[in-house]
């Protein structure tokens, strides 16, 4: 299946509404940063974005998830291009902000969710570091918060087939680390961000 078919069925099977408030699509190095409540939360935020956009954007994803049996890793592989990382028991060589860095390169976005895993809450938990790693080693690249709305009731946790509701992907206004900004304040900050997009929902 193409990409374009990918992202025509996934907004097709929710329903998604792509908003921009306070940021305009572009093809410039951006980390777009989100909560994450469901296994559709990386495809959904992909397909909301234009085409040019869409090619440049990988999502960053499990590979206990994404590379279990042929139909995932396909999808994963040569439709998500994904950069998939441990998440179980990883080994000293597994750095998944090295990953990261390596799969972006000069050219490629990145979609992260860095709550870590998924979590049915409306509101995102306490964030992970990975993100303020990313921030704190390419400084020059927009971070981009993302609000997904009612992605896990339309495939909650456990579940394999989507239910036809409506979801909506918001993207808010770029931030950046700022300098000898400290990493809990930072996170809190990025968090923060990511709430405020509800008021224009």
């Amino acid at each position: 299946m193409t990409t374009h078919l990918t992202a025509a069925l996934v907004r097709l099977l929710t329903g998604l509404n792509g908003r921009w408030r306070g940021c305009v699509p572009d093809e410039k190095q951006r980390v777009y940063f989100a909560n994450h409540t469901s296994n559709l939360d990386g495809p959904a935020l992909w397909a909301a974005l234009p085409p040019p956009v869409r090619e440049l954007t990988r999502m960053v994803a499990a590979r206990d998830y994404w590379d279990r049996g042929p139909i995932r890793r396909h999808f994963a592989r040569n439709v998500f291009n994904a950069v998939l990382i441990e998440r179980k028991s990883p080994t000293a060589r597994d750095n998944p902000i090295d990953d990261m860095l390596r799969a972006m390169g000069d050219r490629y976005s990145l979609i992260l969710f860095p709550e870590g895993g998924r979590f049915p809450g409306p509101d995102p938990v306490t964030f992970k570091s990975g993100l303020f790693h990313l921030a704190r080693k390419r400084p020059e690249i927009e971070l981009v918060p993302v609000l997904l709305d009612n992605m896990n009731r339309i495939l909650p946790k456990g579940e394999l087939l989507p239910a036809p509701l409506i979801a909506s992907v918001t993207f808010g206004p770029p931030i950046r680390l700022l300098p000898d900004e400290p990493r809990d304040l930072f996170l809190s900050r990025a968090r923060q961000a990511v709430l405020d997009l509800r008021q224009s929902l």
